[in-house]
């Protein structure tokens, strides 16, 4: 009988480990480098191939970048998929809460707002 109960317990802590430990039950946060992304004023914002026609003023240019997600950065503006030296504008008519274009290719590309970096 105590054979019995040690390995009902050893199937079921073999359960609960197998299941805390599978990728998929993980939740995603914004720092998750899944995204290609700048990061500026705090904010993460994602693109994809959205242009859009009119901006506004210059907001700033992409102090850093990096492809390592172990890399800690020391600016305020750095991305995973713009070089450094590319501008960052503030769209005409929409808020930096909401989204940002950049300048590559002489064209403007929407990057979404998803929230603040790392949280």
């Amino acid at each position: 009988m105590k054979k019995f109960f040690c390995l009902v317990f050893a199937f079921i802590l073999l359960i609960i480990v197998t299941i805390g430990c599978n990728p998929s039950s993980k939740q995603a946060t914004s720092s998750d480098w899944s995204y290609l992304f700048v990061v500026w004023n705090g904010d993460m914002y994602t693109f994809n191939d959205e242009t859009v026609d009119a901006v506004d003023e210059q907001l700033g240019e992409v102090e850093e970048y990096s492809d390592d997600e172990a890399k800690s950065f020391s600016s305020n503006i750095f991305s995973n998929k713009y070089s450094v030296g590319t501008k960052i504008f503030k769209i005409k008519d929409v808020s930096t809460d909401e989204a940002i274009a950049i300048e590559s290719n002489g064209k403007y590309y929407k990057g979404k707002n998803i929230g603040k970096y790392g949280s």
